[in-house]
């Protein structure tokens, strides 16, 4: 029996639509995290209450959302590049490992610097740290038609594990009581706080980064190129677009940017190197790119709601010892939600006429 409806295509662009499309596949991901919620024997409403007020109820939990936003930002925002061009770099994981090993080698190799040379030569090691991270499946893609999903996830794990071989080995602190970490940074190689708050400086450097990639992606040649290039593979090599230099600029920028998410959470945050730095920041970053649809003031935002979600579940585990999980479930959930709405975003139903 024939659908009293068919499905087509959008002429025009569903506009603020998109909006709220999207906010409805949130919110049927947090239904479903209140169904799990019950099924567990919690109170539904007051756990999503719990979660709200544990994220956004105080100064303090504000300042820790902003805090945890800024290396998803960053990550989100060098992921959005790649994704622009349709290469999917599913490495900023590794890279943001890899730029934080770039910092503290850095500091434990020019740790006499004073502060205003050593943060600069930080940010430069642990941004050619990432982008060299984001080269090397650019290059397996371009020369051996490598799968770039496949390459980038398997280096997270080469770059999680060569922060670990640092930390347990070479690196370790010897007066840390066995526990795998490197000595602590000097002040000068510490990103400072604004003012009287918890917030570091790398919220400076988000809102300076996120301008210039939106200026990029807007307002230059390149980033018409990358959108293009993203749109038909087969209208930009008939356009003669530089195709291969564009997949290497992409993996530069996106692993450089991861890197920097790196260099901020080991010096503003942790102050050293340690295994507990990798909290899954880089993965995160794909599940924010995609709820703003590679729109750097969008990634702000979605950045600072899933980072609420990060802080949040921590209060929702005190209080109703729920399991670690949980938020991270609720975070698949939210990009699978959101994914599929995207059906929505580009297609109708529309009733059929009568033959």
């Amino acid at each position: 029996m024939n659908s009293p409806f068919r499905i087509v295509k959008r002429e025009a662009p569903l506009g603020w639509g998109v909006c709220l499309v999207i906010s409805g596949a949130v919110l049927f991901a947090l239904g479903i995290g209140m169904g799990m919620l019950s099924i567990q024997g919690k109170p539904p409403l007051s756990g999503m209450g719990l979660l709200l007020q544990g994220a956004f109820g105080s100064r303090w939990a504000l300042e820790d959302c902003v805090g945890k936003a800024i290396p998803i930002y960053l990550c989100s925002l060098g992921v959005a590049v790649a994704f622009r061009l349709q290469i999917w770099n599913i490495g900023a994981e590794g890279q943001f490992a890899l730029g934080a090993v770039g910092a503290a080698w850095a500091v434990y190799r020019f740790s006499a610097l004073p502060g205003w040379t050593l943060i600069p030569l930080m940010m430069l090691v642990s941004f050619a740290a990432g982008a060299f991270w984001g080269l090397i499946p650019a290059f397996l893609k371009l020369r051996m038609r490598a799968n770039e999903i496949i390459v980038t996830l398997m280096m997270n794990y080469i770059a999680v594990f060569f922060l670990d071989y640092l930390v347990y080995g070479r690196w370790k602190d010897p007066a840390s009581f066995g526990f795998p970490m490197t000595p602590t940074f000097p002040e000068s190689a510490v990103v400072g706080r604004i003012g009287g708050t918890n917030l570091n400086w790398g919220l400076l450097l988000c809102v300076v980064s996120g301008l210039i990639i939106w200026i990029f992606f807007r307002h230059t040649r390149l980033g018409f190129e990358l959108k293009a290039g993203g749109e038909s593979l087969q209208a930009a090599r008939y356009a003669r677009l530089p195709y291969e230099n564009l997949v290497v600029l992409v993996m530069v920028l996106s692993g450089g940017l991861a890197g920097w998410a790196g260099f901020i959470e080991a010096s503003a945050t942790l102050n050293r190197l340690q295994p507990s730095i990798m909290v899954g920041y880089g993965y995160t970053a794909i599940v924010v790119a995609w709820l703003a649809r590679l729109n750097p003031l969008y990634i702000g935002i979605a950045a600072f709601l899933l980072a609420g979600l990060r802080v949040g579940g921590e209060n929702l585990q005190l209080e109703l010892q729920v399991p670690a999980a949980f938020g991270e479930i609720l975070e698949g959930l939210i990009l699978l939600s959101v994914l599929a709405s995207s059906f929505f975003i580009r297609y109708r139903f529309s009733p059929r006429r009568p033959s």
